[in-house]
């Protein structure tokens, strides 16, 4: 009886361990986030983020940041030693991302922005999306204001990235990076509701270690 007994505990048990190692399923991708979705490409040291350009229509309403997974030293040099650079990846649907799946996509690699006369670099290069950091939609969003408010992605010890959460138009698209966190704000004022990048790096000058990562206010003029 007790043999039979442990017979059945070791059945269950197996069953038990299949059913919570089975993953669960996914609901459908929306084919509407399907699109060709640019982003600009950033770098501390040796880490690569790419970061997607928002728009407030779909495919592109939503803040998304990953780290990226890259081994060519070429590529690392050419975002370390550039201003602005960006990638036109080939159509591919945004969702994949939003729910944080390890993907790789091909894409051209531009010096400057790719829609404003940035100049072609790398073409079809693959790139491994390894890490969601951070995910917002832009379906709620605040009235523009003078009111702003940034949220903080922390990826390792004392290492912080404040991106500003995007309002209505007029508003703007910000993410700076922070070694050491002294007690920055993440709420302040400003003299408008699209202050200049001056500005904004002045209200981050005593939290550390500041590194200006991305800055852009034509998408945001309007809906």
């Amino acid at each position: 009886m007790r043999a039979l007994l442990a017979s059945l505990l070791i059945v269950f048990t197996s069953f038990s361990s299949l059913a919570e190692s089975v993953p669960e399923e996914l609901p459908p991708l929306d084919p509407a986030y399907v699109g060709v979705h640019g982003m600009v490409l950033m770098n501390k040291s040796s880490t690569i983020f790419a970061y997607h350009l928002p728009l407030y229509h779909k495919p592109h309403d939503v803040q998304l940041l990953y780290k990226l997974d890259v081994k060519d030293v070429a590529l690392m040099q050419l975002v370390r030693d550039n201003d602005m650079v960006t990638i036109k990846p080939k159509p591919f649907n945004l969702q994949r991302l939003i729910r944080g799946e390890k993907v790789a996509l091909e894409a051209d690699v531009y010096a400057g922005h790719f829609e404003r006369d940035g100049m072609l670099v790398y073409k079809n290069v693959t790139l491994n999306f390894a890490e969601k950091l951070y995910v917002r939609k832009l379906d709620k969003l605040e009235p523009s204001s003078k009111k702003q408010e940034y949220d903080v992605v922390s990826y390792r010890k004392n290492y912080k990235i404040y991106i500003h959460r995007l309002q209505q138009a007029p508003s703007y698209d910000h993410l700076i990076h922070i070694d050491v966190n002294a007690g920055c704000l993440t709420k302040f004022n400003t003299s408008s509701p699209v202050p200049k990048r001056t500005e904004l790096q002045y209200k981050f000058l005593n939290c550390g270690t500041m590194k200006p990562f991305y800055f852009e206010t034509e998408d945001f003029k309007k809906h």
